[in-house]
């Protein structure tokens, strides 16, 4: 399977997030991808770097204003006195403000959900990497299915991207990098479906195509009621105006293991055959592996193995876009168990 990598994500190497009120180191962190890549390779993937990201791509997701202050907060953050090494927000705008400041310390407040996304120097060449490498993959299939080529590739993206909106990080996610991937491949294709596996809602995602008929947006997550991001990821968010229908969240207790993610995932795969998109796009996190530092679900191994056989048996083009796993001795593992079954399955 094409794998698609970019070394550009060591720029990204954020120190710490808050959690429950504790400043704690950050588990989003360079070895993440390392451990990945290496599994890809064991697994014998032919590796590349992704291109230069097509014109107008991120542009096609995300408003300039968001744009520059990734690309030049960090300078303006660096020439505050007594600034910490990266921009963490210390105030949001509530329900009850409406103001529009232009200082760095409000911007933050304004372009950061959360203290989860802190922006270093480095931040955005990394963001803009990994969103290359959903492109680059996103392209090599869409050349496949036309050609009789690849049908699925791998996006090894870091950061990931599925808690970013249009204009706001979140959740360690600055660029959202299914979304620019969809964006691209609607020029070729009228539907698009998104499956989102990562433990986490892509609230981000859901955020970008809530109005959209022609994005599917299907997710399943841990309930978020008491987990992350606790304010979007609900059942009854089905989308809004033309967008009504094309949003499934399938939120599962905390907890779930195997049989009752599969029930539920062939829920998501029947609302995937239903809209016949063109393309299928999937946010893919290990994050919901039992062995997972910050999730709550209980997948395990051979859990995944099957979820990736039967993604496989939908028959449709994929582009596979990381998302989440964290460092465990496991994610290198739950990579090359994932990718070897779709491959497996593909090829029956």
């Amino acid at each position: 399977m094409l794998v698609v990598h970019s070394e550009a994500h060591r720029r990204h190497a954020p120190r710490q997030f808050l959690v429950r009120g504790a400043l704690q180191p950050s588990a989003e962190q360079p070895e993440r991808a390392d451990r990945l890549v290496a599994a890809a390779r064991r697994g014998g993937h032919e590796v590349v770097a992704p291109g230069a990201l097509p014109a107008g791509a991120i542009e096609a997701v995300h408003g300039a204003a968001y744009l520059g202050f990734l690309r030049d907060g960090p300078a303006a953050w660096a020439a505050l006195p007594g600034a910490a090494p990266e921009i963490m927000p210390n105030v949001h705008p509530n329900r009850h403000m409406a103001g529009r400041p232009t200082g760095i310390v409000g911007l933050a407040g304004q372009h950061q959900a959360d203290t989860a996304c802190p922006v270093g120097a480095g931040t955005y060449d990394a963001a803009c990497a990994a969103a290359a490498c959903a492109a680059h993959a996103a392209a090599a299939v869409l050349e496949g299915s036309r050609s009789g080529g690849a049908r699925v590739a791998y996006a090894l993206c870091r950061p990931p991207g599925h808690h970013a909106y249009a204009d706001m990080a979140g959740g360690f996610c600055y660029l959202n990098n299914v979304a620019i991937a969809a964006e691209l491949a609607r020029k070729t294709h009228s539907r698009i479906a998104i499956l989102d596996i990562d433990v986490h809602h892509g609230n981000g995602t859901q955020g970008i195509f809530y109005d959209r008929p022609d994005v599917l947006f299907v997710s399943l997550h841990a309930d978020p009621n008491s987990y992350y991001p606790f304010f979007a990821g609900y059942a009854d968010e089905r989308g809004t105006g033309a967008g009504i229908g094309a949003n499934l969240n399938l939120p599962l207790p905390h907890g779930t293991g195997d049989d009752v993610y599969l029930e539920a995932l062939g829920r998501g795969f029947a609302a995937i055959r239903s809209f016949a998109p063109g393309l299928l796009l999937v946010s893919l996190g290990f994050d919901a592996s039992a062995h997972d530092p910050l999730g709550v679900l209980k997948l395990t191994e051979p859990g995944f193995a099957e979820i990736a056989r039967r993604m496989a048996a939908l028959g449709l083009p994929t582009v596979l876009i990381q998302e989440g796993g964290y460092l465990s001795d496991h994610l290198g593992g739950l990579l090359a168990t994932f990718l070897g079954s779709f491959e497996a399955a593909q090829a029956k």
